[in-house]
């Protein structure tokens, strides 16, 4: 009940304020707001504003935010220099300023900037870079982890396809697909082709796949492809599937890949501890789970390392802040307790076709031998 009272007052308190910021234009560009018929113009468009706004999975919704968001900082910077500046009111570059703030222009302009820059930034993946030394492997490994690329949605397919000879010519042993690698907007043919693309790429050890919380598509009554048809194209690829499941690689190596946490309520995934029972703990232990959660479960199993996304870094400033300013992990290298962990920000973004807040990445891990500690 608190957070239906905290949501109502929410959208009251936005509605008001896009109630005055329409009125202010209004008047500005010559509008008589006292009239009634200008009075009901301004009430319907602030309605419909805020009915926009509330959309969130829709681009249109998320850029009417940065816009007001944008005219509540030139607002209250037009407030402060009123409070500051008293004597200064009647001066030309005051009055100057005035006007270009009445009208509106630059919170405008601001979130067309930040828009284009987010729309540039879809349309670029690039390599993010770790190197992680442990004395429990005898060799080196090179790892490459793609997350969320969430195929042919909000970004152009042929984006990730110019990547594939820079991704060749970087050798990985290790090629981890990390989960939401296809969603409810991929075709079945488009669905065939990213798994058969992934399996091309160059490795020695192998393609591993876990499921992330869009790849079955859940969330839509109009699939486009069966879950067998989807296991059929990942294994076509010649890609292994790992749910609750490991593999041993090489003398020293173990990956091991859990079933989403948001099929939890359909099909009970199982605990780390069932995941590796029999594994030899003197390996090192790799485990990779789509949402970057119970970090502490894998560590107190002897998990080394645990490689997740879906959080898309937030993918719109500052949603990721705000999850990592409460507790989540977000994006980058963690360490919880003897496990660390890599957040990826995915290779695409989801929903939106715009990134305002990270970049696209796929993620590049050397495992480096290193001498035990005395």
């Amino acid at each position: 009940m608190a957070y239906i009272i905290l949501a109502v007052a929410v959208v009251l308190l936005l509605g008001t304020y896009l109630f005055f910021i329409i009125r202010r234009l209004l008047k500005f560009y010559g509008a008589d707001v006292k009239k009634k018929g200008i009075m009901a113009v301004n009430i319907c468009l602030a309605v419909i504003v805020t009915f926009l706004c509330l959309n969130l999975f829709r681009t249109s919704a998320v850029m009417l935010l940065h816009t007001v968001f944008f005219f509540l900082l030139t607002d209250s910077a037009a407030f402060l220099t009123k409070k500051i500046n008293r004597k200064k009111e009647h001066g030309r570059g005051y009055v100057f300023c005035k006007k270009i703030y009445q009208s509106g222009g630059i919170p405008v302009i601001f979130a067309a900037a930040v828009f284009v820059y987010g729309t540039l930034n879809m349309g670029q993946i690039k390599q993010t870079y770790y190197q992680v030394k442990t004395p429990k492997a005898a060799k080196a490994y090179r790892i490459a982890l793609f997350t969320d690329v969430h195929y042919d949605s909000v970004q152009d397919a042929e984006i990730l396809k110019g990547k594939l000879d820079e991704i060749n010519q970087q050798k990985p042993d290790i090629i981890v697909l990390g989960g939401d690698i296809v969603e409810e907007g991929t075709s079945k043919e488009k669905m065939q082709e990213v798994f058969q693309i992934f399996g091309g790429l160059s490795n020695q050890y192998g393609v591993y796949f876990v499921y992330g919380n869009h790849d079955r598509q859940p969330y839509t009554k109009r699939r486009t492809y069966t879950d067998a048809e989807l296991v059929r194209a990942v294994e076509a690829g010649g890609i292994q599937i790992l749910e609750d499941s490991y593999v041993e690689i090489g003398e020293d190596l173990i990956l091991a890949g859990r079933g989403d946490a948001a099929w939890g309520a359909t099909k009970k995934r199982a605990s780390s501890g069932e995941i590796l029972r029999g594994a030899d703990r003197e390996k090192y232990i790799i485990m990779v789970d789509h949402q970057p959660i119970k970090a502490e479960e894998n560590a107190a199993q002897g998990v080394d390392l645990e490689l997740s996304g879906h959080t898309h870094a937030g993918q719109i400033w500052p949603m990721g802040r705000v999850t990592e300013f409460f507790g989540a992990l977000n994006y980058g290298m963690y360490q919880e307790e003897n496990c660390k962990v890599i957040v990826s920000s995915g290779t695409a973004g989801w929903a939106y076709t715009v990134r305002t807040g990270e970049h696209c990445e796929y993620v590049l891990i050397d495992l480096i031998p290193s001498e035990k500690e005395s």
